[in-house]
């Protein structure tokens, strides 16, 4: 097997209660993670792992495997994503040369963004490609110590560029995974998407934001699935 995509989605999330089914631009939000990674046309299988029954026929309906249902002691707040992935790994008895980890909380990272990622590692050689976008926020940056007290955060250097993790793609070779049981192992490359394709949908607001961008590009969301 080439490449495996892995969705992880519990039924759990605290923050935005029900987050992975709740309906975007029609459909279960997770659909369209799905819909990327059967279009990227890059995965041999792609898999949800999630421990819901409504999150899986979600899935299911999309398109998506949901090979077995996750064990409750990995559907906690204290469960690792490397825990998740290997697990699911073990249980399908698959050795992928690629983990393709997808988030479902990107909706609007799209299956050319996960075909340009992978590109990206497969001419490369890199152990692994995770997605990144600008941190463009202003500085300084003030961090919180206690109830009254702020500590600014270093300003980076003049002209640096400062990016950050945006949670849409993590691909990674299956023995550098294994090794480092992390998702940016040392050598990772960076696959930069625009901000307004990288939210992470983890609260209200976030949702609202996300949903607000999608309507402006309706037509990249049309599905008749």
């Amino acid at each position: 097997m080439r490449a495996l995509a892995i969705i992880p989605a519990r039924g759990g999330s605290v923050r935005l209660p029900r987050k992975n089914v709740l309906d975007f631009m029609g459909k279960p939000l997770i659909h369209w993670t799905v819909k990327a990674a059967l279009t990227s046309g890059i995965c041999d299988r792609v898999t949800v792992n999630t421990d819901d029954i409504e999150i899986a026929e979600a899935a299911q309906n999309a398109g998506a495997e949901v090979p077995f249902m996750r064990p409750p002691h990995l559907a906690t707040n204290e469960a690792t994503t490397f825990d998740v992935v290997e697990h699911a790994i073990t249980t399908l008895k698959v050795a992928p040369d690629y983990i393709v980890l997808l988030q479902p909380t990107s909706p609007l990272r799209s299956g050319d963004d996960i075909r340009s990622a992978f590109a990206l590692i497969e001419r490369t050689g890199a152990p692994a490609v995770v997605s990144v976008s600008a941190f463009d926020k202003p500085w300084p940056v003030l961090r919180r110590v206690e109830a009254s007290v702020l500590n600014p955060v270093p300003e980076p250097s003049r002209g640096a560029p400062t990016h950050q993790l945006n949670g849409a793609i993590y691909i990674e070779r299956l023995q550098p995974f294994l090794n480092t049981r992390s998702f940016t192992p040392p050598g990772a490359l960076a696959y930069e998407m625009p901000r307004d394709r990288s939210i992470d949908v983890d609260t209200a607001l976030d949702f609202k934001i996300a949903h607000a961008i999608a309507l402006e590009c309706a037509g990249l969301f049309h599905d008749n699935a």
